[in-house]
């Protein structure tokens, strides 16, 4: 049992968060709206893996934010791959990753345009939904990326990684690095939010695989996505885990600011740490020997597959429908549930290969 503590109140912050935000509908809909959304948006028609691949489409990409490192690295493996297709990458966006108002007027504009297609990391799960269906109306295809809408406002999604090979991957890597034994800590983002329970139920499950029997997951605490208080709560458990041996913070957020306290202090090398976070804000603490390793997804892959699964939906080679499999590159991927593609599993980032990355 895991003791309560005043981190445990400091999550009712959580409500406030911008991911929670992200995971709420929006209102003003009835109950047949919502149960629509919610439904896949695979096209009626039948998919003809055996069609030519068509050229001189047009992909428009709409991430959350513009000028962001992150979407920026995402849109040039999109628009890298689209040349080796013989079609055109245009990208439009927000320059606000909060201004979800905006990011509905940039669907109209792709629509107006006429594009074949659009790939959109939504700020809002349902807030989208409105223009996204009015597109596909007018037959464009619309995949999303990173961050989903509702699965009936889209044909298909391509995540950045399934959710029990974030959690699972996250406790292997630990594990290896403490030699599978001593104590760990989880420093989770928002109580509340959706995908960090998610991996973090999958990271307890496969701490029940008999080779993980002498490690002990002493605690989870919450820094909210707020690097203040992230730093807060990885003091807080260094001081109640005098013999802790390792950190999971699964959120680039609570990893960048767990990396900070440990550099400076004498846990430093001692008590290891992984988790989600980026080369760019991860680079210095690996190379003073704060962080051995740690994982993301590969932005561009996720760009770069995006790009694919649009032109192969505009080629009719795909619907969107479960079970429906494509070729993008070298991979074959098969369509899940509600339309949904897995990059595959994350990429681990060490001094071996971070400098080979930018976001």
């Amino acid at each position: 049992m895991l003791k309560p503590n005043l981190r445990r109140a400091c999550a009712a912050l959580a409500a406030g968060t911008s991911l929670a935000l992200a995971l709420t509908g929006c209102g003003g809909t009835t109950k047949d709206d919502v149960k629509a959304d919610n439904a896949s948006a695979a096209s009626a028609g039948k998919a003809d893996p055996n069609a030519a691949t068509k050229k001189g489409l047009t992909v428009g990409f709409l991430p959350k934010q513009v000028n962001n490192p992150y979407f920026t690295t995402a849109g040039k493996g999109g628009e890298k791959a689209l040349a080796e297709l013989g079609s055109t990458y245009k990208e439009v966006g927000p320059s606000s990753a909060t201004d979800t108002s905006g990011q509905v007027s940039y669907v109209n504009t792709l629509t107006q345009q006429q594009v074949d297609a659009m790939a959109v990391s939504a700020q809002d799960p349902g807030a989208l939904c409105t223009a996204l269906k009015q597109a596909m109306r007018n037959g464009i295809k619309v995949v999303t990326y990173d961050s989903d809408t509702s699965p009936g406002c889209r044909d298909a999604f391509v995540s950045q990684a399934g959710a029990e090979d974030l959690g699972r991957t996250e406790v292997q890597l630990l594990a290896e690095q403490i030699g599978y034994k001593g104590e760990i800590a989880i420093l989770s983002a928002a109580q509340t939010a959706t995908n960090q329970n998610t991996w973090i139920d999958y990271m307890k499950d496969e701490l029940k695989d008999p080779k993980y029997q002498d490690i002990e997951l002493v605690e989870i605490a919450y820094g909210n996505d707020d690097a203040q208080q992230s730093f807060q709560q990885t003091q807080g458990l260094l001081q109640e885990h005098p013999d802790l041996k390792g950190i999971i913070s699964p959120t680039t957020v609570g990893i960048k600011a767990a990396a900070q306290y440990l550099s400076g202090s004498t846990y430093k090398g001692k008590v290891k740490l992984t988790g989600l976070g980026t080369p760019n804000d991860m680079r210095r603490y690996v190379k003073n020997g704060t962080v051995e390793a740690f994982e993301l997804w590969d932005p561009a892959r996720l760009g770069d597959l995006a790009a694919r699964t649009a032109v192969a939906l505009a080629s009719g080679q795909i619907t969107g429908k479960e079970g429906e499999t494509f070729k993008a590159g070298a991979t074959t991927y098969t369509i899940g549930k509600d339309g949904v593609i897995n990059l595959g599993r994350p990429t681990v980032f060490d001094a071996g290969n971070i400098d080979r990355f930018d976001f």
